[in-house]
């Protein structure tokens, strides 16, 4: 898949989900705000109702014998509006009158289920109480007198009717689709900038790794060229490892150590003499010995990037031998690792079929046949036999081009597996 369509496929299901999580979110916030304001709409209303009691009737409640005719009637005003209970108490808390419309049995049963406390003298208690498909809301009242002492307590089981409920519902509903608009219309909005904006992080790191690879590509050019006074050697074990690691289907992050591993790979030979690394003729023990050093001067060179250090793997270990002769550490096997038993492969094909100071050019059949020899000593059988698959088309492919042209078959491979999908 393109990049660039992935990349907005990616902003858009992130997109659709911070839009749905915020939409439950915002939404739950603005039910829970909503149905507050909705019970203090109702409180309100049951308040305002129970201010019609007055002071020439609440005294009446702290008499030894009250005469109750006065409170029974408003009382049973009360229940011919939106109560269906109503109870008066004293001061003391203890009930004086109690009046229930017929029919509300249920309602009495669920509030004997959750007594109630009775509020401080100037507070107000409500809960609202959800029976079938009606709405109730239990308040309790300080009353008071003219001089504001307190005369007693109210309590009525408020009906919410059928008209109110409909506009709390409409209200309620009118908020979160207000709510899922706007988190929608905001979602929509940051679609295009956050594509601007990773276009231009695009770009940027785009920008940073072309530059990290054209330092690796500067690095190894510049000791290949005192190795053997071409950069070439370098395309060409480039292309070779990416097309080995392609037919066994190496992972790409893998692989793209292996691609910076094949450009550094004797990145340490800066640190040779030449009168070693050019020497015509066979080097000695002692000779041989400065010539390994250059793998651990390698690895010291690498170990100053993090980034350069994806190439670890092929600097540190590609002169191991899959039976334990190699160096520096002599690992044997699978221990050594993968990069570093591929690009063993492709570095002496390509040292064979290639001119040096001290040795003519070996012929393809010539190469292939010194590998076999090595085959389950120097190099691993399992990918010496996925090399031998490709190698005689490779060969044809890139022996005997134009420098440039290799050059630019091995930077198509780069760009595949650093820029694209």
């Amino acid at each position: 898949m393109p990049l660039n369509k992935n990349i907005h496929n990616v902003v858009v299901w992130r997109l659709a989900l911070a839009w749905v999580i915020l939409s439950i979110v915002l939404g739950g916030i603005v039910f829970y705000l909503e149905t507050e304001s909705a019970d203090d709409r109702i409180l309100n209303l049951a308040v305002v109702e129970t201010e019609s009691f007055t002071s020439e009737n609440l005294y009446r409640l702290n008499q030894p014998d009250p005469d109750l005719s006065g409170l029974r009637q408003k009382t049973a005003e009360f229940l011919k509006s939106h109560f269906v209970i109503v109870e008066l108490y004293n001061r003391d808390k203890k009930t004086i009158l109690e009046e229930t419309d017929s029919g509300k049995d249920a309602v009495e049963e669920e509030l004997k289920k959750n007594p109630h406390s009775f509020p401080l003298a100037d507070a107000a208690y409500y809960r609202k109480l959800l029976i079938g498909e009606n709405v109730f809301l239990q308040v309790l009242l300080p009353l008071k007198e003219k001089n504001g002492t307190l005369a007693g307590y109210f309590e009525g089981v408020y009906q919410v009717d059928a008209e109110t409920l409909k506009g709390i519902r409409k209200d309620v509903v009118r908020a979160l689709i207000l709510v899922v608009v706007i988190v929608l219309a905001t979602t929509l909005v940051l679609y295009p900038i956050i594509i601007s904006l990773n276009r231009g992080l695009v770009h940027l790191s785009r920008d940073l790794l072309k530059g990290n690879i054209e330092l690796m590509e500067v690095l190894g050019n510049a000791v290949a060229k005192r190795d053997s006074d071409t950069s070439v050697h370098n395309y060409r074990v480039t292309i070779y490892a990416i097309r080995l690691a392609e037919a066994v289907k190496l992972s790409g992050t893998q692989l793209r150590h292996l691609i910076a591993g094949a450009f550094l790979h004797d990145v340490g030979k800066i640190g040779t003499s030449d009168n070693i690394l050019l020497k015509p003729g066979r080097l000695t023990e002692e000779e041989f010995a400065i010539m390994r050093t250059h793998v651990s001067l390698g690895v010291d060179i690498l170990a100053k990037s993090d980034w350069l250090l994806e190439a670890r793997d092929v600097v540190e270990f590609h002169h191991e031998k899959f039976d334990g002769s190699g160096y520096l550490k002599g690992l044997k096997g699978e221990a050594i690792p993968l990069n570093a038993r591929i690009f063993a492969i492709v570095d002496v094909f390509d040292a064979l079929i290639s001119v040096r100071p001290y040795k003519k050019a070996f012929s393809f059949d010539e190469a292939m046949r010194i590998l076999q020899e090595g085959r389950g000593s120097h190099f691993d059988p399992r990918l010496l036999d996925a090399f031998a698959r490709i190698a005689s088309e490779l060969y044809t492919t890139i022996n005997g081009q134009e420098d440039l042209a290799v050059e630019e078959m091995m930077m198509a491979l780069v760009t595949r597996h650093f820029f694209s999908g």
